[in-house]
C-alpha cells in the first residue's frame, strides 16, 4: 500500500515542478509593441501653383493628404500613430517652421520630444491634371443642320504622386523611402467633378477624407496614391526599430492614494507603465573630493501610471506603502 500511495504523490510533485519551471504561454508569447511614429504634414511646394489653380485658392494639399495617410496607417494597424493634437502642440511649443520640418535633423528632434520611434515626412511631387479636347469629324455632311466638326469631346486625367521618408530619430538617418502614385481619367468631367458637389475646402484646408471628394477625378487619384504609399510604408516597417527607453525621475508629491512623478510622456512614460520606487538610505562619498561614489537604497514599492501628460504622471500603488516626495522612480519601457 505505501508503494501505491508514493507513485501518485511523486507524479504530482513532478507535474507541479514542471509548471513552475516552464513559462506560461502568455509570458512566452507576450506581443512586442508596435513601432510608434508621427507623420509630419507633407511639403507641397512643387505642386502649389497647380493645386491653387485647381481649387481657386491656396489649399494645404500636404495636410489633406497626410490626414488620409494617417487614417490608412491606423486602420492597417502595423504602426502606432501619434495623435494630431500632440504633434501640433510640440510644433507650436518649439516654433518649428515648415522648412525646419523637412530637415531630417529637425524631424529627429521632433521625434524625440514626442517619444516616437520614427518620423514620417514627405512631399507631393505631382497633383494635377491633363485635359485634352478632340473634335469629332471635321468634314462635310451634316446632321439636323449641325456639322460634325462642331462637336467636341473632353478627356480629363488626374495624376497624383507622393514620396515619403522614414527618419531615425536618434541619428537623423533616412531609413526608408516609399512612393505612391494614383491616376484617374474620365470624359467630359472637370477635376473636381464626377461625384457629388464637393466644396469641402476653406481656410486653407481641404477635407480629403470626405466621400464627395473621393468620388471626384482628383479625389480618386489621391486616394489611389495614398493607398499605395500606405502599403509601401507598411512593407518598410521592419526597418523601424522599437526603442527601449530607461525612464528615471522623482516622486514630486504624494496626495492621498496618488503618487505624482516629475516625469511624463516626453520621458517615455505611458498609461499602464509600472515603475519601481526606491529610497536612498545612504550616500557614500569620496573622502578626498566629496563626490558621491555610490548611493545605497531600498525598494519602497511599485506604482502604475494612470494619467500622463507631457511632464508629469499620476500613479497608484501596486505594492508597498509610505511613498514620499524625493523617492526615486525607474523603469525600462518600450
Amino acid at each position: 500500500m505505501p508503494k501505491v500511495r508514493f507513485i501518485p504523490a511523486c507524479a504530482m510533485a513532478l507535474a507541479l515542478l514542471a509548471t513552475l519551471l516552464v513559462p506560461s504561454a502568455s509570458a512566452q508569447d507576450a506581443p512586442k509593441r508596435r513601432p510608434r511614429v508621427a507623420v509630419l504634414d507633407f511639403d507641397y511646394g512643387t505642386v502649389h501653383t497647380a493645386s491653387a489653380a485647381m481649387f481657386g485658392t491656396d489649399v494645404d494639399v500636404g495636410k489633406g493628404i497626410v490626414d488620409l495617410l494617417v487614417t490608412g496607417l491606423v486602420k492597417e494597424g502595423t504602426f502606432s500613430v501619434i495623435e494630431r493634437k500632440s504633434l501640433d502642440k510640440i510644433l507650436a511649443e518649439q516654433n518649428f517652421s515648415n522648412s525646419d520640418r523637412a530637415d531630417p535633423s529637425s524631424a529627429a528632434k521632433i521625434g524625440k520630444l514626442l517619444g516616437v520611434d520614427a518620423i514620417i515626412e514627405g512631399s507631393i511631387t505631382e497633383f494635377g491634371n491633363e485635359t485634352k479636347k478632340t473634335n469629332l469629324g471635321g468634314g462635310g455632311g451634316g446632321w439636323h443642320g449641325y456639322g460634325l466638326g462642331g462637336f467636341g469631346h473632353s478627356n480629363s486625367k488626374a495624376n497624383v504622386a507622393i514620396t515619403a521618408r522614414i527618419i531615425n530619430i536618434d541619428t537623423g538617418e533616412i531609413m526608408a523611402v516609399a512612393d505612391g502614385k494614383g491616376q484617374s481619367a474620365r470624359s467630359s468631367t472637370s477635376m473636381l467633378g464626377g461625384g457629388g458637389n464637393w466644396s469641402g475646402w476653406g481656410g486653407g484646408h481641404a477635407d480629403f477624407g470626405s466621400s464627395d471628394f473621393q468620388q471626384t477625378i482628383i479625389g480618386e487619384a489621391t486616394k489611389a496614391a495614398v493607398d499605395q504609399l500606405t502599403t509601401n510604408l507598411v512593407a518598410d516597417a521592419p526597418k523601424v526599430g522599437v526603442r527601449t527607453v530607461v525612464v528615471e525621475g522623482l516622486v514630486a508629491a504624494v496626495d492621498g492614494g496618488q503618487i505624482i512623478l516629475n516625469v511624463g510622456a516626453r520621458a517615455g512614460i505611458k498609461v499602464g507603465d509600472q515603475l519601481e520606487v526606491q529610497r536612498v538610505t545612504k550616500e557614500i562619498k569620496d573622502p578626498t573630493t566629496g563626490n558621491v561614489l555610490r548611493r545605497l537604497s531600498t525598494t519602497v514599492g511599485v506604482v502604475r501610471a494612470t494619467d500622463v501628460d507631457d511632464v508629469s504622471a499620476i500613479c497608484t500603488p501596486v505594492s508597498g506603502s509610505d511613498f514620499k516626495a524625493g523617492d526615486r522612480v525607474k523603469t525600462v519601457t518600450q
